[in-house]
């Protein structure tokens, strides 16, 4: 492996030549040792080193890595004040460097890189001025190559660093080589000279200091199981249109096809002057509709569009990055844990360069709490040109805090919503409806499940009852209650102290320690399926052990309690899915749950009430229900939605009521009049359940039932204890 045998010029320009397949991959073949000092260091730069070096690895060659971090102005101030730790700038610097891989090639180098230095093949130093104990910048390219016959090649040059190197911009590098004469070996020396003094500190006004830490492990979160070696002729020996990425821009991929209500929606939404409200039922394609009505707007627009998406939380926001991707968009993902470190960077800079029309187009997703935040707002109120706004789960944003966030200066606006009307929220609900104007589309479940786009179900009420001891807390709680309502426009309302009273009792039903055996009973004859779903409430209930009257620490967590149930005394193969999973685990537990084997039931809090898709959830246990109307309905939307081998739902509804039916008429009026309002809330959600199902017969015996214990179609009273 000798240089000498290979045709090298003197001179490369991108304008004539292939830097990278006329220079780097043939020399690379042939080297042992790589020195290289390349400037600024960024996920971009080592991209750009990387070209052409899966030689270098497989010829168990070696390469010394010299980068300067790229300081801010502000940042070198503060040090040279004393106001930060030249330390902590260094690390937060290199941290905010790396920028996550915009597709597969760039995926892969950094993946190469990160076997580079696991295998000790790569080594990296960071260089930057210090002069009489201040910081500053050190921007230095030198390029020292050696083979296994002691040639020697240097090169100097404008090489570029962007991530568009070779494919955009001009670049040239003057190249030395050992073997043609004195002049050029003198050349190298020095070059190898210079690059030495600095590789071990010995620079007059530089300091050189080890890779840190906390950057090294950041590059290597990029490394998987193997290496491509394949990578540098795939990418510059593949066609050129191959090579160079597609523009972004909204589009809808050709692998998707929108049903008729979906093209409907996104139609009307346009004609709409691109404002407007989705109400769709829960799994019948609301984040796509959304999506596609974006990538409407962009075309008509000429792909001049900043797209903001905003979520109600995290694992939710990560669902839809994979749609955004799909639908061609690079998407900033921005939320306190968001696996792109540098956001904030990212967001400021895209609005920047969107305003100066140097980008046509950037997509930011967001929570609900981040887009809230003084920075968002802040970047937001900045956009000049074309932008819309898209809210997924939008009646949120009817709420006091959210609607002051419903920026008026952004002329395109999208809400998706099964139910964008807020639960005795009337002012709420206008709020929105002012924002975001019409209803585009009402595709509601009945229609859903009559066009098969959600699976059709068979409800069963399981009908419970408060113990003495919860029932007594109950009716404590309801007089307090009573007293908590106060008079706004001739209205009733329900004051904060209220609230809390109405929360803490809602708990104390949703929790009630009798659903734990009735559960036990019905699930029994489950104990060998999968596929299924317990969904709890976030409440403690008693151990069924628990005797009256001992510490409250024997108290569990319902879900802990079902889990315990379901694992230990039936046997099943059971796991928790809740806000305490991160979203790596949440997904391999849906994927196990898909497979049917190992994971045989879920045992979730809240998964069901906004985004989590687990389409293959065939039987569900809802022992918690809010008596929101918005909330039920999205529960059972998650559970129709179709999946292979998936032909109809069953959802066993754990009903509460405050006593034994057998008991109810020996009450007076006063104690009936403290069960209504309870009973009726419950007959309310079985008839809105039932009305649909395909057993409706089974549902209505129960209803009936407790229509005529209680009296219920005689009876006038409003609600007292509402």
């Amino acid at each position: 492996m000798d240089y000498s045998k290979h045709n090298l010029k003197i001179k490369y320009r991108s304008s004539e030549d292939d830097i990278v397949k006329d220079f780097f991959i043939p020399t690379f073949k042939a080297t042992k040792l790589y020195k290289r000092a390349v400037g600024y260091f960024s996920s971009s730069s080592l991209i750009t080193v990387s070209r052409g070096i899966t030689n270098l690895l497989k010829n168990k060659g070696k390469m010394q890595l010299i980068a300067s971090p790229e300081l801010q102005k502000d940042d070198i101030e503060a040090v040279n004040k004393g106001y930060k730790a030249r330390k902590e700038v260094l690390e937060n610097t290199l941290i905010n460097s790396f920028n996550e891989p915009k597709n597969y090639f760039e995926e892969e180098r950094l993946n190469l890189l990160a076997h580079l230095i696991s295998r000790g093949t790569l080594d990296i130093k960071i260089a930057f001025m210090e002069n009489e104990g201040k910081l500053g910048l050190y921007h230095e390219k030198i390029g020292v190559m050696y083979d296994f016959n002691e040639n020697k090649i240097a090169f100097t040059g404008s090489l570029n660093e962007s991530s568009n190197a070779f494919t955009e911009n001009f670049e040239s590098i003057d190249v030395y080589y050992s073997w043609k004469g004195e002049d050029n070996l003198e050349r190298i020396n020095e070059k190898e000279k210079d690059f030495d003094a600095l590789w071990y500190d010995h620079t007059k006004k530089i300091k050189v200091v080890e890779f840190p830490k906390i950057a090294l492990e950041k590059l290597n979160s990029y490394k998987k199981k193997n290496v491509d070696f394949e990578i540098d002729k795939k990418q510059f020996y593949a066609p050129v249109e191959e090579k160079i990425e597609k523009k972004k821009y909204p589009k809808l991929p050709n692998k998707i096809q929108l049903y008729d209500y979906q093209k409907k929606a996104v139609k009307e939404w346009e004609n709409n002057n691109f404002k407007g409200i989705f109400s769709m039922a829960t799994g019948t394609g609301k984040t796509i509709t959304g999506l596609a009505a974006v990538a409407r707007l962009s075309r008509k627009l000429s792909h001049n569009l900043a797209v903001l998406i905003i979520c109600p939380y995290q694992h939710l926001v990560e669902q839809w990055v994979e749609d955004i991707k799909n639908f061609n968009m690079d998407p900033i993902i921005g939320y306190s844990t968001s696996s792109q470190k540098n956001w904030k960077k990212r967001l400021k800079d895209s609005v920047i360069d969107y305003n100066l029309n140097i980008i046509n187009h950037f997509c930011f997703v967001t929570t609900n709490a981040t887009y809230s935040s003084e920075f968002v707002q802040k970047q937001i109120n900045k956009i000049k040109n074309s932008v819309v706004i898209v809210i997924d789960e939008a009646h949120n944003f009817g709420a006091s805090n959210l609607s002051k966030k419903l920026n008026y200066n952004i002329p395109y606006r999208l809400a998706l919503s099964a139910t964008l009307e807020r639960y005795r929220d009337p002012e709420g609900t206008k709020k929105l409806y002012n924002y975001f104007d019409k209803e585009c589309i009402k595709y509601p479940l009945h229609k859903a499940i009559k066009e098969e786009k959600l699976t059709p179900y068979n409800y069963y009420p399981v009908l419970t009852w408060l113990t003495n001891e919860e029932l007594i807390e109950y009716r404590r709680l309801s007089k307090q209650l009573a007293k908590c309502f106060d008079k706004r426009k001739g209205k009733r309302v329900l004051n904060e102290k209220g609230k809390k009273l109405a929360i803490k009792r809602a708990r104390l039903v949703a929790g009630s320690v009798n659903k734990l055996s009735a559960l036990k009973n019905r699930i029994r004859d489950y104990k060998e399926s999968s596929y299924i779903l317990v969904y709890c409430g976030a409440t403690t209930v008693s151990d069924p052990d628990y005797k009256y009257g001992e510490a409250e620490k024997s108290e569990l967590r319902q879900i802990e309690a079902v889990a315990s149930i379901l694992g230990n005394e039936l046997g099943m193969k059971v796991s928790q899915f809740t806000s305490e999973e991160d979203s790596k685990e949440r997904e391999k537990i849906k994927k196990e749950f898909s497979k049917g084997k190992n994971l045989q039931a879920l045992v979730a809090i809240r998964c069901l009430d906004e985004g989590v898709n687990i389409p293959d959830i065939r039987t569900a246990f809802i022992l918690a229900s809010s008596t929101n109307p918005k909330e039920y309905i999205q529960r059972r939307g998650r559970v129709l939605r179709i999946s292979e081998g998936k032909k109809y739902s069953e959802i066993f509804d754990f009903i509460t009521v405050p006593r034994p039916l057998e008991n109810v008429k020996n009450l007076n009026e006063s104690e009936i009049k403290g069960d209504v309002s309870l009973v009726k809330k419950e007959i309310e959600r079985m008839e809105d359940f039932a009305e649909i199902s395909e057993n409706p017969q089974d549902s209505y015996k129960l209803i009936n039932h407790l229509k005529e214990v209680y009296d219920l179609d005689k009876i006038t009273w409003g609600d007292k204890y509402e």
